[in-house]
């Protein structure tokens, strides 16, 4: 996949563009579903697949505050485009200036004359451009005129039946309530969060038995309190564990942490980049009454954590 993320670069037009466009916050199923059907178009007019993405997301920029949390920075986000096998993505810098531009002039002048779109394939709800002019009459109404096909994909449905559309307000819904098996279903992956491991407060392992990376997330959206089987990625290698997240209210002191345990794991992990991909959640955060009781709860959730990701083949450690 070619990264573009300056519109300027793009120095000739692709050979039969087949566009999509959107946040693609998630990367989830009906996403990849999306990304199939231009994939599949562009190879047989003997195109090129494109995917057009925004830097920050434009409601960020629209919306003063409010904003719901991104499911995928941008780092993850178009490491999960580039495995659909989509030819181009042009990441666009979205700023006051590029949201004035009117829909008509974004068709014209940047989809047809400068990337030579042929095709344009959306979801009957998206639209784009200043004032969410560009609908799919609008494109329907510029195709002839600008010689380029619109294709139009039904919504993208639970396998388990039709009652429930993948979307990323559900996934959203779904990693902040801890339905994450539920969330997987829509990913079509487990959750997953990234950070870098900073010094903790010196409990996991002096006092409690069980050292754990206290993790300083990059990413905006993180599960519901509790604890969790997950996998560790770190250095090419996955590595099974257990997650906390929340307040430690035994030690009562109300900070918001997430840490993770790693299985049969004892390297130097400060300052280091680690991935966390949530499995199953196990439990809620409790308070115990003593460090002892906590002990003996981290012991059972361990060995919960290890029947769980026994699954897990892939897991290096467990």
């Amino acid at each position: 996949m070619i990264l573009i993320e300056d519109i300027d670069k793009i120095r000739k037009p692709y050979i039969n563009g087949v566009v999509s466009i959107g946040n693609f916050d998630g990367m989830h199923l009906g996403h990849r579903a999306l990304f199939g059907d231009v994939i599949k178009k562009a190879k047989s007019i003997g195109g090129t697949s494109i995917a057009m993405t925004f830097e920050p997301h434009p409601i960020k920029l629209l919306k003063s505050s409010g904003y719901p949390s991104i499911i995928t920075i941008s780092e993850q986000k178009f490491e999960l485009m580039a495995d659909t096998g989509i030819d181009v993505l042009i990441c666009i810098p979205f700023t006051k200036q590029f949201a004035s531009i009117s829909a008509r002039q974004f068709v014209e002048d940047i989809l047809v004359k400068r990337m030579g779109m042929k095709v344009i394939v959306i979801g009957k709800d998206y639209s784009f451009g200043k004032n969410r002019e560009g609908n799919l009459e609008f494109l329907q109404k510029c195709s002839n005129k600008l010689g380029f096909e619109v294709i139009v994909i039904d919504w993208v449905y639970l396998s388990s039946g039709m009652s429930e559309r993948i979307s990323s307000t559900k996934i959203r819904e779904l990693v902040t309530s801890g339905h994450i098996t539920k969330a997987k279903e829509m990913l079509g992956r487990n959750y997953q969060i990234r950070g870098t491991v900073v010094k903790g407060r010196n409990r996991g392992g002096e006092l409690l038995g069980f050292p754990t990376a206290n993790i300083n997330l990059d990413d905006e959206l993180c599960p519901k309190t509790g604890v969790y089987a997950v996998t560790v990625e770190y250095q090419n290698e996955k590595f099974c564990g257990v997650a906390n997240i929340g307040y430690s209210p035994t030690f009562d002191d109300h900070v918001y942490t997430v840490e993770a345990h790693i299985l049969d794991f004892n390297s130097d992990l400060y300052g280091k980049k680690i991935r966390v991909n949530f499995v199953k959640r196990i439990r809620d955060e409790i308070k115990f009454e003593s460090i002892e009781k906590l002990a003996e709860q981290i012991s059972n959730d361990v060995k919960t954590a290890r029947n769980v990701l026994a699954l897990e083949t892939n897991c290096d450690h467990s």
